[in-house]
């Protein structure tokens, strides 16, 4: 089972599952989680190969999806789910193959695509980093800026490093290996039928217009928002933006 994270206690609408990106943890939507808790109980994960998860050989969206469904199912009812980035393709993929799980679907920043850009330079950092002679964080992120350029990069990536064990959260290896299913999509039969919120940075470049036919052939009840503004990151660059849309959506979307 997951790690899970939650915030808020249950209500009359249904509990919200936030699923997190590449490299990220549940903690890091710990903020947000709490603000859209408000109204409704949240829960957040850290994905297999991150945070406190279990370790595993794959990392494909097939078992991400299962593992999601598993939460789903240990806690009773369908959710609302909201997945970033390869979350939102978890999330995606959870829809179009237990839909009876997911009550409305809310996916950041990313489409049901294969993208060409790599990850595994980032990886390649986080390994190349002599963990033995960290005592800090600000000592690895010194390290890291020899090759990752972006300090908000280089500060994410360290919210994954485990100080006193000196390891990183994260499974490097499976993650390195299964690089090229994180950025693909599977072919899928079927479709989603319920309520589904797309919502991107308007800066950003992960959502395009040549995608929406993809999305709206998956996802018939899709509709789309932009944050303006934002990149990728559209969550932690306009937090407040991205809450106000979210709650603006679950407040009026039907319940499927």
């Amino acid at each position: 089972m997951l790690n899970l994270n939650e915030y808020g206690t249950a209500t009359n609408l249904p509990d919200l599952l936030i699923v997190h990106g590449l490299f990220g943890s549940g903690r890091n939507w710990s903020a947000i989680g709490k603000r859209l808790a408000m109204t409704r109980r949240v829960v957040s994960v850290d994905q297999r190969n991150h945070g406190h998860s279990p370790w595993f050989d794959t990392h494909s969206y097939e078992d991400m999806a299962a593992d999601l469904a598993e939460v789903i199912e240990a806690q009773g009812k369908p959710m609302d789910v909201l997945g970033h980035s390869m979350g939102g393709k978890a999330a995606m993929v959870l829809a179009l193959t237990r839909p009876e799980l997911v009550k409305r679907l809310i996916v950041a920043d990313i489409a049901p695509v294969t993208y060409e850009h790599d990850q595994t330079q980032h990886i390649q950092s986080m390994q190349s980093v002599d963990l033995s002679t960290v005592a800090k964080r600000s000592e690895a992120m010194d390290q890291l800026a020899e090759t990752v350029h972006d300090p908000a990069l280089r500060s994410f990536f360290t919210q994954s490093l485990d100080l006193e064990a000196k390891r990183w959260r994260l499974n490097l290896e499976t993650l390195d290996r299964e690089m090229p299913k994180i950025l693909a999509f599977p072919e899928l039969d079927g479709t989603y039928e319920g309520p589904a919120l797309f919502l991107s940075g308007a800066d950003s470049e992960y959502v395009r217009p040549e995608h929406r036919p993809t999305m709206r052939a998956l996802f018939p009840k899709a509709r789309f928002a932009k944050i303006t503004g934002a990149g990728h990151w559209l969550h932690a660059e306009k937090p407040r933006e991205f809450i106000q849309s979210v709650q603006a959506w679950l407040d009026h979307a039907p319940v499927s």
